[in-house]
């Protein structure tokens, strides 16, 4: 399945390198979800098999643990016309209102989610135009209980507009009117049926509804855990099965040169403390680990027994730079020792 939401640095084009890696374990942990684009692509799966996801970003862990609850309520709140205006605004509650709600409930209740909050995010992100959604940074910011734009000297919204013409009349320019005797909005309609209802009938959006419930149905017994990306790699948490994959996509190092402000939660250092518990973790039989990051981060550090797999992304970070494009090349998966091998072919 397809994730809902553009992400940068998804992993989709790469998963089925990434389970080919894998096999079908008994136990899978994904400690930065994200889109979930590796697990949604997972091929096959057993009964009794335990998937584990989890991110820092309380929008993130809202948004899966609230499409797994309530994908009708989900699709409904997300369910809107593009509109900026709703956006600045969506955008203003969310990075004030929202957080405020899913600190109080997301830290007192691992069961706890709201849709509203939930369908808005995905509904925004889906409009969002580079990084910067609901992360306090970027080209917008509160101020005041003003949602204000950075650049045009903090006006934002109200900054002033290159007027294209009628005399800076603008709405108010006379309009050749086109009949309805003058009555204008006040004419006649001729009604079009559904008891009145007008826009509240429901369904809206049949596939968007449809598409989250599949969503919601491939879900039903994954974990989503909100926190710190160690607290789902402990030993205990690992325990279980008799072969674990563990798959690990870390917000990029500095090592990458990459933009610090791509991820509403970011990091530049946290890829070097998940390289060395791979390290530490790589030789035990039962893990299968695949981690993934830039040449330039890990490759000098990684031994000789991990696999390295050359990949080149289609968008997202890949596409930032000077226009070469180079950034694509640099993408790299490591394979621990025990992870499964292709099997060769007759030409092989």
């Amino acid at each position: 399945m397809k994730s809902p939401f553009p992400w940068f640095g998804g992993k989709r084009k790469i998963a089925s390198e990434i389970w080919a890696a894998m096999g079908d374990v008994d136990n899978y942990v994904e400690p930065f979800a994200g889109s979930l684009a590796v697990l949604l692509e997972r091929p096959a799966w057993h009964d009794g098999t335990i998937e584990t996801v989890n991110d820092r970003d309380q929008y993130l862990a809202n948004f899966w643990r609230a499409l797994s609850r309530a994908p009708d309520d989900v699709a409904r709140w997300a369910d809107w016309p593009v509109n900026e205006a709703d956006l600045f605004a969506r955008h203003l509650w969310l990075v004030n209102e929202g957080v405020r709600q899913m600190i109080a409930g997301m830290d007192a209740n691992p069961d706890w989610y709201d849709a509203k909050i939930a369908g808005w995010w995905l509904w925004g992100i889906c409009q969002w135009i580079g990084g910067g959604w609901c992360s306090g940074r970027g080209p917008w910011s509160v101020q005041d209980g003003q949602l204000v734009h950075l650049g045009n000297a903090g006006q934002g919204v109200k900054r002033q507009l290159v007027h294209l013409g009628d005399a800076g009349q603008g709405v108010n320019r006379k309009l050749v009117h086109l009949g309805d005797a003058g009555r204008g909005v006040n004419r006649q309609l001729v009604h079009l049926g559904d008891a009145g209802r007008g826009v509240d009938l429901i369904p809206h959006n049949d596939a968007l509804y449809e598409y989250m419930r599949q969503l919601a149905a491939r879900l039903r017994n994954v974990r989503v855990c909100c926190g710190d990306w160690s607290r789902v790699v402990t030993r205990g948490a690992l325990n279980y099965g008799a072969t674990v994959g563990v798959f690990f996509d870390p917000p990029y190092s500095d090592a990458a040169e990459r933009d610090p402000d791509i991820y509403s939660v970011d990091s530049l250092d946290i890829a070097h403390d998940v390289r060395e518990w791979c390290l530490a973790n790589g030789d035990n039989p039962r893990y299968r680990i695949v981690l993934a990051g830039y040449e330039a981060e890990h490759a000098a550090a990684m031994p000789e027994a991990w696999r390295m797999v050359v990949w080149k992304a289609n968008g997202g970070h890949a596409n930032k730079g000077d226009g070469s494009n180079l950034n694509r090349h640099k993408e790299r998966l490591w394979l621990s020792p025990h992870c499964l091998r292709p099997v060769p072919t007759l030409f092989e």
